[in-house]
């Protein structure tokens, strides 16, 4: 009988190993999902923002030097409606023209908090940034004014990349 459950606890346990190894988090949550489901797989996010439906995105930030950020809609019944990992160079263009204006919550639901702030200088305000995956070891930043709403985006050099390449220099 104990040669029996000690192979279920080892079965178990190799099976639990594995589970690991795939990858379970945010990125196998799918439309359709209940909240709690999520919660088990994925954890606590790392933030909720109130959706103007009723709904709640939840936020899942690998930030600061994290490069993704998946932020999952729960609809007012409690379901996944979307889930998608928003630091990708394509969302972030996209963005680029809707961020003049756009209020401060709204720049945190849509894609989540920056992995670094700070104080933008002559203009005042703030300066959040994003690291996202690429090959040429940008980040993308986001003006935002004393008043809360954001000014601009580009696309910039991630200064943690910017070392000399060469000892002598």
């Amino acid at each position: 009988m104990n040669t029996i459950r000690s192979r279920a606890v080892t079965m178990l346990i190799a099976a639990l190993l594995l589970a690991g190894c795939a990858g379970f988090g945010p990125a196998t949550v799918r439309p359709g999902h209940t909240e709690s489901a999520v919660l088990a797989v994925s954890g606590h996010p790392t933030a909720r923002h109130a959706m103007p439906d009723g709904g709640t995105r939840l936020e899942y930030a690998t930030g600061p030097y994290g490069r993704t950020t998946w932020m999952i809609d729960v609809d007012a019944a409690g379901r996944v409606s979307a889930a998608r990992q928003v630091l990708q160079e394509g969302f972030l263009m996209g963005l680029q023209g809707r961020l003049p204006g756009m209020p401060r919550a709204e720049l945190l639901r849509t894609i989540g908090s920056p992995g670094e702030r700070r104080g933008g200088g002559r203009q005042r305000g703030e300066v959040w940034s994003w690291r996202y995956a690429t090959n040429d070891c940008l980040w993308f930043q986001v003006s935002v004014g004393d008043d809360g709403r954001a000014r601009d985006g580009t696309f910039g050099i991630d200064p943690r990349c910017d070392a000399p390449s060469d000892a002598r220099d």
